[in-house]
């Protein structure tokens, strides 16, 4: 795989602020930027996951399905290299769905993959699943990257508005430079809000949460799996689970201020 060429791209469909605080228990620098109502978007700010060690629509879904869990939000990982671009969509506990197009747009995937992307997402069972099956029929005019650009126009009529720079495709260096700007913007707009809201107070419920203790329980079992089959991106999924859920049970046990 061509590291230059080679690019990732979480969309995640919750708020900004939804999504941070989840970011750092994917164990890997990522900037996260908001991406539209109800949207946000994650971008690789390194690249160690491009040692080739696991196929890279492995370690994507591994890092959605590690999100979708933690935030209860569905995640859409959108992937592309010298050979291929994919897509993998995560939602909750179930498997991720997936779909994979060769470089020159040549469809490589099951066409039921798009029946179940659009119910788990909840897009028009008609008219946007028309649009995204067109994406899995050949069209000598349209290779991997317009398939994922086609992608994502769909997803535009839910409210998905990529930042300028953020497109899939697009070149690596480009994506992150962009995903940054658009970081630092909101959170400038966010602490500026916190500024007029420094005095407020708020009050939190005591003992431990129903999901956190959820996310421990299904976390321990999924890492264990993960490190079975020696698979890294579903080893992260589980970590993140356990981290997660352990830091909420901390939170929920420790004094209230």
């Amino acid at each position: 795989m061509n590291a230059t060429s080679a690019g990732a791209l979480l969309l995640c469909r919750a708020e900004y602020d939804v999504i941070r605080p989840s970011v750092p228990l994917l164990r890997e620098p990522f900037l996260l930027a908001p991406a539209g109502a109800g949207w946000s978007a994650l971008v690789p700010e390194g690249e160690p996951w491009l040692s080739g060690a696991e196929p890279v629509d492995r370690v994507l879904s591994g890092w959605a399905a590690a999100l979708a869990v933690a935030t209860n939000h569905p995640v859409l990982a959108l992937w592309w290299d010298a050979d291929r671009a994919g897509l993998a969509l995560a939602t909750g506990f179930r498997r991720p769905v997936g779909y994979v197009w060769l470089a020159d747009g040549t469809p490589a995937g099951e066409d039921e993959a798009m029946h179940t992307f659009v119910a788990r997402l909840g897009l028009d069972p008609v008219l946007d699943l028309q649009d995204l099956e067109a994406l899995t029929r050949p069209a000598p005019d349209a290779d991997a990257r317009a398939r994922l650009v086609g992608l994502t126009a769909v997803l535009a009529r839910t409210g998905l508005v990529l930042p300028e720079g953020v497109a899939p495709g697009a070149e690596p260096d480009g994506i992150r430079a962009a995903a940054r700007d658009a970081g630092v913007r909101e959170e400038a707009a966010a602490e500026k809000e916190r500024g007029h809201t420094a005095h407020a107070v708020g009050h939190r419920p005591t003992g431990p949460s129903v999901p956190a203790i959820v996310q421990v329980a299904a976390g321990f079992p999924l890492t264990v799996w993960g490190l079975a089959r020696r698979s890294a991106g579903w080893t992260v999924a589980g970590a993140v689970l356990l981290a997660h859920g352990a830091l909420a049970l901390a939170r929920d046990r420790g004094p209230v201020r």
